[in-house]
């Protein structure tokens, strides 16, 4: 089956798409509880690092790493759905395929929580 806005073009095309992607955050935020907890975090980090980067990357650095996070947690949760849909039977590429897109998430807050650690390093102990 092809996705309905497939056969649209031009701006009708990208109207279509913005409204499926709004869809997909909110039935994200609905239904995710680790995608609201980030959502909630966004809200502070977000201009925090407006406040806290002295230049441009910094900003950019801080701000990509809190959006990558929950970019990563949308791609998970979209292989989870499809996982959880294709198949309830408990089988070990469902389990590889929801571990890996786990160790995603990890991998981004990670990269997120040691970008905004060294960068208060060296704002305040140094």
């Amino acid at each position: 089956m092809t996705h309905p806005h497939k056969a649209h073009r031009g701006l009708q095309r990208i109207v279509l798409a913005t409204g499926y992607s709004i869809a997909g955050l909110s039935a994200a935020f609905r239904t995710e509880s680790a995608f609201r907890q980030e959502c909630a975090l966004a809200l502070v980090l977000l201009p925090a690092s407006w406040w806290l980067g002295r230049n441009w990357v910094e900003v950019a650095l801080l701000a990509g790493s809190v959006v990558a996070v929950m970019v990563v947690e949308l791609l998970n949760s979209a292989i989870e759905a499809v996982v959880d849909r294709v198949s309830g039977e408990l089988h070990p590429l469902s389990k590889r395929a929801k571990d890996i897109g786990s160790a995603a998430v990890m991998l981004a807050l990670l990269t997120c929580a040691a970008l905004w650690a060294s960068l208060l390093w060296l704002r305040w102990a140094a």
